[in-house]
């Protein structure tokens, strides 16, 4: 897309899963790409894919470690809030140590994220987006926090894309089910673990849940996302569109 090239974006959460299959899309269309992480290590090793790609390290959930993110890159035209993270257990034997953690990340997180990135944003505008869930749009059993925390980004992303509504940016979100990705690698692992289900039945319970019978390919959303960065999504404002097979 031409009218991505030659502007910057920021991922957070840029060194695995959507993360990295985004950076490498825009990279491809001629946009300087920021990826963000805690890991320098693993964020090495995705910008390796693109010249167009370099790392910052950086912990969503530090309001000074975001600041100094932004000191790093500078304005940013596209700014996509999705470094997450999922834990799961019963409601009743969830500790507040695991509310937070999943709260602090999951929302907190893009709080900041957003925040700082509008502040920064050059004159001309730009886009922001959260990488929710659908979890945002619906519950799931033993994830309660987590699903709280997506439920609240797409309420963030709501309220800011009216504030935002005359100027030239937009919100959005965009709410992926379950992921090809090392996240849902490790949620079929708990349920292993929880369940005693062999690996394909763990995996087989998280791919019922798409009426398409899979689980979403990263390209998937980093697709959706080249496309709400582009000019001609101009008029698309505080939505959260479902990646989901038909789930929702």
């Amino acid at each position: 897309m031409s009218d991505l090239a030659g502007k910057t974006a920021l991922i957070t959460g840029g060194g695995s899963g959507a993360g990295s299959a985004m950076a490498l899309a825009f990279a491809e269309c001629g946009t300087k790409v920021w990826i963000a992480g805690r890991s320098e290590e693993r964020l090495q090793k995705a910008a390796s894919a693109h010249e167009n790609i370099s790392p910052v390290v950086a912990d969503v959930t530090s309001e000074q470690s975001i600041k100094a993110m932004f000191e790093t890159t500078g304005p940013c035209h596209f700014i996509i809030a999705n470094a997450g993270a999922s834990e799961s257990a019963p409601f009743v034997k969830t500790d507040m140590e695991a509310w937070q953690r999943m709260i602090g990340v999951n929302l907190t997180g893009v709080f900041l994220t957003l925040r700082e990135g509008l502040l920064k944003m050059p004159s001309q505008g730009g886009r922001l987006i959260a990488i929710a869930s659908s979890a945002g749009l619906k519950g799931y059993a033993y994830v309660a926090p987590y699903a709280a925390a997506k439920h609240g980004v797409v309420g963030l992303v709501k309220s800011l894309a009216l504030e935002v509504a005359k100027s030239p940016i937009t919100v959005n979100a965009i709410c992926p089910g379950f992921m090809d990705t090392e996240m849902t690698a490790q949620s079929i692992a708990n349920i292993m673990e929880k369940t005693g289900m062999t690996k394909d039945d763990a995996r087989a319970a998280l791919i019922a849940h798409n009426p398409q019978g899979k689980l979403i390919d990263p390209v998937d959303v980093a697709k959706t996302a080249l496309w709400l960065c582009s000019d001609g999504a101009a008029s698309v404002n505080g939505q959260a569109i479902a990646l989901c097979g038909g789930e929702i």
